[in-house]
C-alpha cells in the first residue's frame, strides 16, 4: 500500500502494514490452546446466585474447551458430516456456540449463523437457501423449527440445553430451574434428533484430519448488504483471520493471556463472533460469555464481578449504563478499551462512558461483507466527533462520486460512497453471482453503499446510507445529521430519523422518533424547536414521536423498529 494520511495518527506500536498467515480458524484456535492450555478460555455467567457467593455457571480452560471441540467434530463426522456441509447455528452466547463453531472448523464444515429469534419463516428461508443439513439449536427453539421441519432436508438436528456444558453443582441447578421455568420445552428423542450433552459424552476426542485451507469458506453470514435482500455473505477463513489479526494489531497494549473480554453482544452477529470470540481467544483472554444482555444491569453485575477489560458493544448497551439510575453504585474502573459497531456512537456518550470507567470508548465501522471490521478510531490516539476513524492495517479505502464513481479527493466537504479493499473482503455472495459482481468489483473494492466524506487527516464520517436519504421537498437529508442534533438535546437519551411519505406531496416527510432520558418528559414542539436552532428549515422533523412503550424499553433497536414500521405503515394509508 501507498503512503496515507492517516498512518500518521497510527498509535505507536501500531504497524502500517501486516503479514498475514495462511492458516484456518482451527489452526488459530489450536494456537492457543498450546499457548495457554491451563488458562480459562470461557466463564459462561448465567445469573449470581446466594447473594452473589456463587455463580451459576462455569469455567472451562483451553485444554479443556479443545477436548470438547474435538468431541463434537468426531460427533459430527460419524453423524456424516463432511468438508463443505453447512451446519446451522440457532443458539444465543454460551460454550454450546464455541464448541459447535469450533468442531465445524475441525471437518472445514461451513457455519450458518442464525438469528434466535427469527421466525419459522425466515429460518425456513435461510435454511433452505443455504442448503443447510444440520442444526444446532436450543430446546427452547425448536417448537419454531418443528412448523417446518417437514418442508426441510435437514438430516441432523442437534438440540442443546443451556446446562449441557455446566459441571456440578451448577448443572443440577440450572437443570431443575429451567425444567420448572414456563417456557421450557421438551424434545422427546426422534430418528435423526441428537441431543448435544449425549454426543460430547458419547465420542472421543479423536476426529479425523480435514485438509481444510485459508481460502476455504469458513461461514454463510446473512445479510441485507447494499440492496436490503437476504443473502449470504461466504467469508473465508483467510478473511476471518486476517480480520482477527487486524484488530489485534489495532490494540497494541492488549495482553495475550492476560484480557477478560466481554462477551454480551450476540455471536451469531458476525460483530461479535469475530471480535469477541475470534479474537478473544487468538488473544489467549477470558471470554466472559452472557446469553443476554438484557436487562443493562446484568451486564454492569458481571462486569463488576469478573473485572473484564475489554468490551466490545453497541451505542444502546454504553447509554444504557451511563444513564443507569444506580451507576454510582457499580465498579467498572476495570475496564480498558471498548470499541463500538453498529450504530453512530456520539462523542457525549463515549466521553460519559470514559470518565465513568476510566477505560477508553471509540467508534469503530464495519460491514458484514468485511468480516467485519474496517475502520476505527484511535483507541488512545485522536478521536474525532461522529467520525469512524480511519481504516484498519492492510485496508485501502476512498469514497467516489454517486454519479460519476470518479474518486473524490481528501479534504473537501465533497460526499460519496464508501468504498473498502482488504484481505477481509468477503469471497462473494452464495449463488448470487449477479449481487456480487455489483457490490465487489473486478479490482477488489466493496461497495458499501454508505454516503462518506474524509477529511484531509484521512478519518471518514459516514454520512449515511444511499438507500436512507430523504427527498423533502427536492432537498435531499441525510437522517445521521438530524439525529447527532437530536442527541445534543438534554433530555434526549436515543433518536431515529426517518423519512415517511407524505400522503399528498408525494415525497417524504422528515420524521424523528425519540426516547427520553430517564425522569425526563420532552414534548414534541421542544424537539422541533431545539432543531430549528442547529438545521435548516427542511431538515427539521415535521413530526415527533416520543411512543410511551419504547421510552421504558429504552432501546436503539426498539426505536430503529418503531421508525420501519412506521414508515411501512404510512406506505400503506396506515397511521
Amino acid at each position: 500500500m501507498a503512503a496515507q494520511p492517516w498512518f500518521k495518527h497510527y498509535e505507536k506500536g501500531v504497524p502500517t502494514t501486516l503479514n498475514f498467515p495462511n492458516i484456518s480458524l482451527n489452526d488459530l484456535f489450536q494456537e492457543s490452546v498450546r499457548k495457554y492450555p491451563e488458562k480459562f478460555a470461557s466463564n459462561f455467567v448465567l445469573k449470581y446466585l446466594l447473594g452473589e457467593r456463587f455463580t451459576a455457571g462455569g469455567r472451562l480452560s483451553y485444554k479443556k474447551l479443545s477436548e470438547q471441540v474435538d468431541r463434537f467434530a468426531t460427533a459430527l463426522y460419524q453423524l456424516g458430516v463432511r468438508k463443505g456441509d453447512r451446519i446451522a447455528l440457532m443458539l444465543p452466547n454460551s460454550p454450546h456456540y464455541v464448541i459447535s463453531f469450533f468442531g465445524a472448523m475441525r471437518l472445514g464444515a461451513i457455519i450458518v449463523n442464525c438469528n434466535p429469534t427469527y421466525t419459522s419463516r425466515e429460518l425456513k428461508h435461510q435454511l433452505e437457501d443455504s442448503g443447510s443439513e444440520t442444526i444446532i439449536l436450543l430446546n427452547t427453539f425448536f417448537p419454531r423449527l418443528r412448523e417446518v421441519q417437514s418442508e426441510l432436508g435437514l438430516k441432523r438436528i442437534i438440540v442443546a440445553h443451556i446446562f449441557d456444558t455446566l459441571e456440578f453443582p451448577s448443572s443440577l441447578l440450572v437443570k431443575s430451574t429451567q425444567r420448572r421455568a414456563d417456557d421450557w420445552v421438551e424434545v422427546l428423542p426422534e430418528q435423526n434428533i441428537f441431543f448435544f450433552e449425549h454426543l460430547l459424552k458419547k465420542y472421543g476426542p479423536t476426529p479425523p484430519k480435514a485438509d481444510v485451507t485459508a481460502d476455504d469458506v469458513a461461514l454463510f453470514q446473512y445479510t441485507g448488504g447494499t440492496t436490503g435482500l437476504p443473502k449470504a455473505a461466504m467469508l473465508t477463513h483467510r478473511n476471518l483471520v486476517a480480520n482477527v489479526f487486524q484488530i489485534k494489531a489495532w490494540l497494541p497494549d492488549g495482553k495475550p493471556g492476560g484480557e477478560k473480554m466481554m462477551g454480551a453482544i450476540p455471536f451469531f452477529h458476525v460483530y461479535g463472533m469475530t471480535v469477541c470470540m475470534l479474537f478473544g481467544l487468538h488473544m489467549g483472554a477470558e471470554m466472559i460469555i452472557v446469553p443476554t444482555p438484557r436487562p443493562i444491569d446484568n451486564v454492569m453485575k458481571v462486569m463488576q464481578k469478573e473485572r473484564a477489560t475489554l468490551y466490545p458493544g453497541v451505542p444502546a448497551m454504553y447509554i444504557g449504563i451511563i444513564n443507569h439510575k444506580e451507576i454510582a453504585k457499580y465498579d467498572l474502573k476495570s475496564i480498558k478499551a471498548c470499541i463500538s459497531g453498529s450504530a453512530p456512537l456520539p462523542m457525549e456518550v463515549q466521553e460519559s462512558f470514559g470518565e465513568i470507567t476510566g477505560g477508553r470508548l471509540v467508534e469503530g465501522y464495519g460491514m458484514t461483507e468485511a468480516s467485519p471490521v474496517t475502520h476505527c478510531n484511535p483507541v488512545y490516539g485522536q478521536r474525532k466527533a461522529g467520525s469512524i476513524g480511519v481504516p484498519l492495517p492492510g485496508t485501502e479505502a476512498k469514497i467516489i462520486d454517486l454519479e460519476t464513481s470518479a474518486e473524490l479527493p481528501f479534504g473537501g466537504e465533497q460526499e460519496g460512497e464508501l468504498l473498502v479493499r482488504g484481505p477481509q473482503v468477503m469471497k462473494g455472495y452464495y449463488n448470487q453471482p449477479e449481487e456480487t459482481t455489483g457490490t465487489v468489483d473486478a479490482e477488489g473494492w466493496l461497495h458499501t453503499g454508505d454516503i462518506c466524506r474524509v477529511d484531509a487527516e484521512g478519518y471518514f464520517f459516514v454520512v449515511d446510507r444511499k438507500k436512507d436519504m430523504i427527498n423533502a421537498g427536492g432537498l435531499k437529508v441525510l437522517p445521521r445529521e438530524v439525529e447527532e442534533v437530536l442527541f445534543m438535546h438534554p433530555k434526549v437519551m436515543e433518536a431515529v430519523v426517518a423519512g415517511v411519505p407524505h400522503p399528498k406531496r408525494g415525497d417524504d416527510t422528515v420524521k424523528a422518533f425519540i426516547v427520553p432520558k430517564p425522569g425526563e418528559t420532552p414534548t414534541s414542539d421542544e424537539i422541533r424547536e431545539f432543531c430549528k436552532l442547529h438545521l435548516a428549515p427542511h431538515k427539521v422533523p415535521r413530526e415527533v414521536e416520543i411512543p410511551q412503550r419504547i421510552a421504558e424499553n429504552h432501546g436503539r433497536q426498539g426505536v430503529a423498529a418503531r421508525a420501519r414500521r412506521g414508515r411501512e405503515g404510512q406506505a400503506e394509508g396506515g397511521a
